[in-house]
C-alpha cells in the first residue's frame, strides 16, 4: 500500500511554493496546461496554484513514507487504549454504583434466584453449581472498602490508557515512552492471568501489548535503541521532500555540475 498516495486521496495534495529561488525551482514545472507544483506527501506535480507559499522554513510538516505509516499505526493502537480506558472508567462506575446500592440488589438476587431453578432445570443447568452464580456471590462478600479499593484502581487504570491514547494520537515523544512503559508493566499481569486460566481474549490482549510495545520501542528507537533519538531524527528528516530538495538544492550550488570537455 502506498501511504503518501492513501493519505492524498484524502486529504488532498500538499503544495508548497518557497520563496527561496532554488528550492522553489526544483518543486516547480511548466506544463501545457500551467505550472504544476510537487505535493510534499506523495511527490506527484499537481496542476495548478499552491496551496501554500512562504518561506522553507514556515512550510507545513507533512508526514511521508514510513513516518506516515507509524503515524497510522500508532494512532490505531491510540484508538484501542481509548476504548479500552472508557471501558475500564465504565466499570469502575458499575463498581461504584454496586457498592451503593448491594444490600438492595443482594435481597433481589436472593428473592429472584428460586424463581430461575425451574427454568434451569429444564435446561439441565445446576444453577446452585454454577461458576456465574459462585462468582455473585463471591462479589456480594466483597466489603465496602474492598470495592472501593476496586473502583480506584479501575479509575487508575483506565485514566492510563486515556493518557497513553492522547500521547499515541498526537504522535508526542512523551507518549511513545508512556506507552512502552505503561504497557510494559501490565504484561506480567496478563501473562498471570493466562496461568489461571487461559481464553482467547487473554491470548489476544497479551499479543497485542506485547506486539505494540516492540513495535513503538524499535520503530521509535526509544531508551537509545537503535542510534536513539539523534537516529530517529535523521530519519524523519531523511523522509521530508522539502529537506530533502532543500539539501539537494545547497548541493548542486556548493558543488555545480561541470559539462564535460569535448575534443
Amino acid at each position: 500500500m502506498d501511504w503518501n498516495l492513501r493519505s492524498c486521496g484524502r486529504k488532498g495534495h500538499e503544495t508548497y511554493a518557497p520563496d527561496e529561488p532554488e528550492l522553489r525551482a526544483r518543486l516547480h514545472v511548466d506544463t501545457p496546461v500551467g505550472e504544476a507544483w510537487r505535493c510534499l506527501r506523495c511527490g506527484t506535480f499537481v496542476p495548478g496554484e499552491p496551496r501554500r507559499s512562504g518561506p522553507a522554513d514556515d512550510a507545513p510538516i507533512v508526514m511521508r513514507g514510513r513516518a506516515l505509516r507509524d503515524a497510522v499505526v500508532l494512532r490505531l493502537l491510540a484508538v484501542e487504549r481509548f476504548l479500552k480506558g472508557l471501558l475500564v472508567l465504565a466499570g469502575a462506575y458499575g463498581v461504584w454504583r454496586f457498592r451503593a446500592d448491594r444490600d438492595a440488589l443482594q435481597r433481589a438476587y436472593h428473592e429472584n434466584l428460586p424463581l430461575l431453578e425451574p427454568l434451569a432445570e429444564k435446561f439441565h443447568w445446576g444453577l446452585k453449581d454454577s461458576s456465574i452464580v459462585h462468582t455473585i456471590e463471591k462479589v456480594f462478600a466483597f466489603g465496602g472498602t474492598t470495592l472501593l479499593w476496586i473502583a480506584a484502581g479501575l479509575i487508575l487504570y483506565g485514566s492510563l490508557q486515556l493518557i497513553e491514547g492522547v500521547g499515541l494520537w498526537l504522535l508526542k515523544r512523551w507518549g511513545e515512552y508512556f506507552a512502552v512503559v505503561a504497557t510494559s508493566l501490565f504484561i506480567p499481569i496478563e501473562i498471570y492471568e493466562l496461568t489461571e486460566r487461559v481464553t482467547w481474549v487473554r491470548i489476544g490482549a497479551l499479543v497485542i501489548n506485547i506486539a505494540a510495545v516492540l513495535y513503538i520501542l524499535l520503530g521509535k528507537r526509544l531508551f537509545g535503541l537503535r542510534g536513539g533519538r539523534a537516529a530517529h531524527e535523521a530519519e524523519r528528516h531523511e523522509t521530508s521532500l522539502l529537506e530533502v530538495e532543500d539539501a539537494t538544492s545547497a548541493r548542486d550550488v556548493a558543488h555545480p555540475v561541470r559539462p564535460a570537455a569535448h575534443g
